[in-house]
């Protein structure tokens, strides 16, 4: 009887292994086809960005997308140093399961889904313990993401959004309490992150939580080093964020010094990082918020929208388009014996 249980079990793994890649492609395909038609912008954006290509500044185009790939390189290296506290991964494999991860992602506010992509590079038995690490990942983009928009926030206040009277309903008294409110949150924040370990074990005291300890135990271990390592990337990698959107604004005509579009796309990801949204749906209120923004300095309205069409299909469809491919390869259940599991 228990060999018959094996040989099932063994039948149900591999048909799960070859159904389940499949059928999740089908399902994210179809998924991020449908959601790009509803999107009234993407066509004569991408109209702008095809005409684009045939003019002088096409490299920037071209370095933009090149940009794209340096960008999630980053992000796969981050991976690949958080999961090695429980499994060794290749490069490629960490960069494949940022793809697929971004697949998953588009369904889900703030792309918080993209962990489950992810995990499915690691061994079963390791999956739920990288969830844990992932949210460290994130943790640190998001403090890069609050912390360099304040400071632009910051800037802005007391030289461009000085000369105003309001701003969508934001008189100089709320935006200074607003800036205050962002100031105290990320002094916290820095504090969270450099002290999880501390953190962790403060709350595995609570009995709920202690039973499930295996699942975050491994943040425990992470050391400041690492965390600061993790930090640094996340912060090459929002500047690549601010190269792209930069080159893109200059390419389809959108007037003004660098310093004043960089602080503005600071800006601008501060704001989308603060509202929840979802990023098949994020097009729409992105476009809204960058003709607010942007429009304090350029009356390009066709331009800021191009931009931020264009970043949006390039740093997030094309990664999620190649990431639904990429997992037609993927396994769910891989052979113990080729399996490099740092926690026995």
């Amino acid at each position: 009887m228990n060999l018959n249980n094996r040989i099932l079990s063994r039948k149900l793994k591999i048909f799960l292994n070859y159904f389940v890649g499949p059928t999740l492609f089908v399902w994210l395909s179809f998924s991020i086809y449908r959601q790009i038609k509803q999107q009234g912008d993407v066509q004569v954006s991408w109209n702008l960005i095809r005409d684009a290509f045939l003019n002088q500044s096409n490299w920037k185009i071209f370095l933009v997308i090149l940009l794209m790939f340096l960008n999630w390189g980053i992000e796969a290296k981050k991976w690949q140093i958080l999961v090695s506290r429980i499994e060794k991964i290749s490069f490629w494999n960490a960069y494949r399961a940022i793809f697929t991860g971004q697949a998953f992602a588009l369904n889900t506010i703030n792309r918080a889904g993209d962990f489950v992509g992810r995990i499915l590079y690691l061994h079963e038995g390791n999956r739920l313990k990288a969830v844990a690490l992932s949210l460290v990942g994130s943790m640190s983009q998001i403090l890069v993401t609050f912390f360099v928009g304040l400071f632009a926030l910051t800037g802005l206040r007391f030289t461009i959004l000085n000369q105003l009277k309001g701003f969508e309903g934001l008189n100089g008294f709320w935006l200074d309490a607003l800036m205050i409110t962002l100031f105290i949150g990320v002094f916290l924040f820095t504090i969270l992150y450099f002290n999880v370990a501390l953190f962790i074990r403060l709350i595995e005291k609570i009995p709920f939580i202690a039973r499930f300890r295996y699942f975050i135990e491994k943040l425990e271990a992470l050391h400041w080093r690492e965390l600061t390592r993790i930090l640094f990337l996340s912060a090459a990698r929002y500047v690549v964020f601010i190269i792209q959107y930069v080159l893109l604004l200059q390419v389809f005509g959108v007037e003004s010094s660098m310093v004043s579009l960089a602080m503005m796309v600071s800006v601008l990801f501060l704001v989308l990082a603060m509202v929840p949204s979802i990023a098949l749906a994020e097009l729409g209120f992105r476009g809204k918020v960058s003709l607010q923004l942007f429009g304090l300095l350029s009356t390009n309205h066709i331009g800021i929208i191009a931009a931020a069409a264009g970043i949006w299909i390039i740093n997030l469809i094309i990664p999620a388009i190649a990431g639904s491919i990429l997992i037609l390869g993927v396994r769910l259940f891989k052979n113990k014996q080729n399996k490099k599991n740092l926690n026995s």
